[in-house]
């Protein structure tokens, strides 16, 4: 008899065959065997049960009425990961290769022996459970995969995408305005005074204006924009297909959300924040870092003229 662990559940099998009797007895010898055993007398009904079932190996005869042995395998195989053992009295008219081809696991020639029988079940059903395993552990392993490929391009605390990422979209983005004239611009923002924000109410307040920072920007983008943390209290934005005049216009959006937004860093202070933002238009097969320097420098002006505001140059 089969031994099953405690609380390890019974392999079930799916008998189909069109002979009562010959069903009836294979039942019989699978319930002594210690398995948990349905039963179908065509491969219509096979698929009906199956439909209600979760089976872990399914025994059919080939000649059947409505549907054959060898049209249900390719059924099963189609829609269901289940173990098929195939059963026929009939060698001549068909071959293990036939058999195999469809998709079934094993092939025996009836009479069948039921010490062999239960072998064979045995068998395919540990090689279904270790492939299930198989398949199991591929798929944490790509899970795992996009979680770390996730990690990589994304800031753990704003959740917006870090600099590495922004250089590599940006780049991008860049050979497609050179190759279809398309206007490109970036912004770069930087939260104002926020050493000293930090220094008077601790990091883990400034954690919270940083995190709310790129919800506000977030907030303020169209679906073709991207945001990005560059880099501690400095955040950018990718703009494509928008010139100047019109990042400008989603610069001051930004810079107006953080400005009206209050902060509590505790319960009986209300704190405004401001940002300074630098932006730049791409200038035709302009250079990467040329662009982004430009960009910075607008920045700077912008904190040099008062902060709080948006700076905008011509390209050159």
């Amino acid at each position: 008899m089969e031994k099953h662990e405690l609380n390890e559940p019974k392999t079930r099998i799916l008998i189909v065959d069109d002979h009562v009797e010959l069903r009836d007895m294979l039942r019989e010898a699978m319930d002594i065997s210690g398995y948990d055993c349905l039963t179908a007398g065509n491969g219509r009904e096979a698929l009906e049960c199956l439909a209600v079932h979760t089976v872990d190996v399914v025994l059919t005869d080939i000649k059947m009425p409505e549907m054959n042995g060898l049209e249900l395998t390719e059924h099963i195989k189609r829609k269901y990961d289940v173990g098929v053992i195939v059963m026929t009295g009939y060698t001549d008219d068909f071959s293990y290769e036939d058999i195999i081809t469809k998709g079934a696991s094993d092939f025996m020639v009836k009479p069948v022996a039921i010490p062999e029988l239960t072998l064979r079940i045995k068998r395919v059903a540990r090689e279904r459970a270790l492939l299930k395993e198989r398949n199991h552990a591929m798929e944490k392993l790509r899970e795992s995969e996009q979680r770390y490929q996730e990690l990589s391009i994304t800031d753990g605390l704003t959740k917006l995408f870090n600099s590495r990422q922004f250089y590599a979209v940006l780049h991008g983005e860049i050979e497609r305005s050179n190759r279809y004239d398309h206007p490109l611009s970036v912004l770069m923002l930087d939260i104002d005074d926020f050493k000293k924000y930090n220094d008077t109410y601790g990091h883990l307040e400034g954690d919270r204006v940083l995190s709310r920072f790129a919800e506000i920007i977030r907030e303020c983008l169209r679906q073709t924009d991207s945001a990005y943390r560059y880099g501690g209290e400095e955040f950018a934005v990718i703009l494509p297909a928008t010139k100047g005049e019109q990042g400008i216009i989603t610069a001051e959006r930004v810079r107006i959300a953080l400005k009206n937004e209050i902060f509590k860093p505790r319960p009986d202070t209300d704190i405004r924040v401001t940002v300074s933002i630098g932006l730049a238009q791409h200038a035709r097969n302009e250079e990467m870092m040329d662009f982004l320097r430009r960009t910075d420098q607008n920045l700077y002006r912008a904190k040099a003229a008062g902060k709080n505001q948006v700076c905008f140059t011509q390209q050159p």
